[in-house]
């Protein structure tokens, strides 16, 4: 071949291939599969098997978001477990909410940026001792409605929601860029009774045709052989969940059964417990946690644990169980995690961190310490005070201010009517009608069994004469017309099991000697709205009946000495109510029934330079000099103190 020849020949090949790059290397592809013939996950082709902590953004406030991540990084986890919760963001059918604390989006982002992997468990239903576990009550607003089944109107709603989620969540998935590895498919599905194959297999589709046809898809379920049956469907990875108290071996022997080959999966290994009002405070050994994760990690298996950081359930979106008897969750879902509900570091991270690394490098650096805390003291707080013409004041007795916490008025029925017929989802509703007839000699004011959801407070011209959650016979004297009030609070919505259509309020008629009340007067309260609209403290003064032992509102102030560091809140010698502070709602305190003594306050609640607003919401009787206490510490969580968390 000649010059002139060879010349234009790589001419040729060079335009050639400015067209058609055929030197370039390739950019990798990025997958995360499952590997049936070697047992194991593999990510972007090589074997791969995740260390995750479950963290629930709805519990944790946006501005703590990154320190909790941060500290889950540096624990050696190598991803998170994230619940979404339906009722968080829809909290009426079509009202989308995702600013601010339900910015989920933004935490997907920041998991990203932190360098964690994400395990999404989108639900529709979530369990995670949440209100109704993450479904919206308004689905209830049909009352003959079957969640969690092939029921027609239960699907046209979660198809709606998952048509506003998942293409959320679509450009996030490993596959295109992101960090998800893997969805979650409902929840522990072989527990519910309803055993509806139809409705998984719904569900799958929905799933594959809005997040494609690549993403790791898969369930977790108990061990027992019924649930794993219930709760499995083909084209869904199966993975099971157990505590440290189980036997390994068995465990992973039970999806084994259902799963023959694949990797060992534990989606749910539980580092401590939840606490129920009236019980003890739930903990776990940390040389227990600590040894039943080294046992699995030497199994080659992936682990999530379940809780990391457990956080807490502010205002009303804690749950409740039915086991033999209604058992609502408290406030605070610290859960006894390696971080505590304030986030800092506990004995138990530590112990959980050395057996991480046994098996992989754990990043360089130390583990963030403990988040200050501050003993702000005690804080005076008011009923009422004086008026100039010697008048009780204002905004106290919580009968005396229906026409602030119900601005619409009430609604009129012959017989009183659930939460959900009046499309009241959280909080509390007045019940109001008025004697039939002269009561002298005292009758019997009864309610039929179950018919109070889930506490009653009965009050005869505005005197309080009960409060419970098991009615027992009341007897009562009075005149033709005299006011009846029953004050109705929803503890949360029952989260598991076959029970989690959980109707609030009066569920039944009352009766006085058998004989039905009828004309009722029912005022859905809307006092969160008041309260962060700035009553009562920008109220002006109101006359008062009255020095009662009914439900009232107490206020007061405190200044931050310059910082605002996260705090505690005591109630010495109250007895049941919920709190705001700058009119976020911090929850409920029960201190007559425990375990929980104090109310985590974070830090980013609270205002510096000007006063912070105390709202108290008494239902039960406040003591006679009405005090908080701040405290640099819960009574109940074990910590470590910020020194030792920092060097260790």
């Amino acid at each position: 071949m000649g010059l002139p020849a060879l010349t234009l020949l790589l001419v040729a090949r060079l335009l050639h291939t400015q067209h058609c790059p055929l030197l370039q290397a390739s950019p990798p592809v990025r997958s995360f599969q499952l590997d049936y013939e070697e047992d194991c996950f593999r990510k972007d082709g090589a074997p791969f098997r995740y260390i995750s902590g479950s963290i629930h953004y709805a519990r944790v406030p946006r501005p703590a978001w990154r320190d909790r991540l941060l500290k889950m990084y540096m624990s050696g986890l190598s991803a998170v477990q994230v619940y979404i919760p339906w009722n968080y963001h829809e909290p009426l059918p079509g009202v989308y909410d995702f600013a601010g604390d339900r910015d989920v989006e933004a935490f997907l982002d920041l998991t990203a940026e932190l360098g964690l992997l994400v395990i999404l468990r989108p639900g529709p239903y979530i369990c995670a001792e949440w209100e109704m576990g993450g479904l919206p009550a308004w689905l209830l607003w049909k009352p003959d409605i079957i969640l969690r089944s092939s029921d027609p109107a239960y699907l046209a709603a979660v198809d709606s929601w998952l048509h506003v989620l998942l293409p959320k969540i679509k450009p996030r998935l490993y596959q295109h860029g992101g960090n998800i590895i893997s969805v979650q498919v409902e929840n522990e599905y072989g527990s519910y009774y309803a055993c509806d194959y139809g409705y998984l297999r719904h569900l799958l589709g929905s799933f594959r045709a809005l997040l494609g046809s690549e993403v790791l898809l898969f369930t977790t379920d108990g061990t027992r052989a019924e649930e794993l049956r219930c709760g499995t469907l083909q084209g869904l990875y199966a993975t099971v969940d157990f505590g440290p108290g189980s036997n390994v071996t068995e465990a992973f022997g039970a999806q084994r059964q259902v799963e023959p080959k694949g990797p060992l999966v534990n989606s749910e290994y539980y580092t401590g417990w939840l606490d129920y009002w009236g019980e003890a405070h739930a903990s776990t050994s940390s040389v227990r946690v600590a040894q039943g994760l080294e046992d699995m990690l030497q199994l080659g298996a992936s682990i999530n644990m379940y809780m990391f950081h457990g956080g807490t359930n502010f205002a009303y979106w804690s749950g409740a169980d039915f086991k033999d008897q209604y058992k609502p969750v408290t406030t605070s879902y610290d859960y006894d995690a390696p971080l505590s509900e304030a986030g800092d570091p506990t004995e138990k991270l530590f112990a959980i961190r050395t057996v991480i690394s046994k098996f992989q490098p754990l990043p360089v650096g130390p583990m963030p310490p403990a988040t200050p805390k501050y003993a702000y003291g005690w804080v005076a707080l008011r009923k009422v005070s004086a008026c100039p013409k010697g008048y009780a004041v204002p905004y106290a007795d919580l009968l005396d201010v229906l026409d602030v916490l119900c601005p619409s008025g009430p609604i009129q029925s012959q017989f009183p009517l659930t939460f959900e017929a009046i499309k009241q989802i959280h909080g509390f509703v007045l019940y109001r009608t008025q004697l039939p007839r002269d009561v002298l000699d005292p009758a019997t004011l009864g309610a039929p069994p179950h018919s109070i959801c889930d506490r009653g407070y009965v009050m005869l011209q505005k005197v309080r004469l009960w409060g419970h959650s098991h009615p027992t016979a009341l007897h009562v004297t009075g005149s033709t017309g005299d006011t009846l009030d029953v004050l109705l609070e929803n503890m949360g919505r029952i989260s598991f099991g076959a029970n989690i259509s959980d109707f609030k309020g009066l569920l039944g008629n009352l009766s006085l000697d058998s004989s039905p009340l009828r004309n009722w007067l029912i005022y859905p309260l809307a006092i969160d709205t008041a309260v962060q609209q700035g009553w009562p403290h920008a109220a002006l003064p109101k006359l008062s009946s009255g020095d009662r032992a009914g439900p009232a509102f107490y206020t007061g102030t405190f200044e931050t000495p310059g910082i605002a560091w996260d705090t505690f809140v005591k109630f010495p010698g109250w007895s049941k109510g919920q709190l705001w502070i700058n009119g976020f709602n911090l929850g409920r305190y029960w201190p007559l029934r425990g375990p929980q003594q104090t109310l985590f306050v974070p830090g980013s609640v609270l205002h510096i330079g000007r006063p912070n607003n105390i709202t108290v919401l008494e239902l039960e009787g406040a003591p006679s000099t009405p005090l908080l206490l701040f405290l640099d510490r819960p009574l109940f969580n074990r910590t470590l103190s910020h020194s030792t968390a920092a060097t260790e």
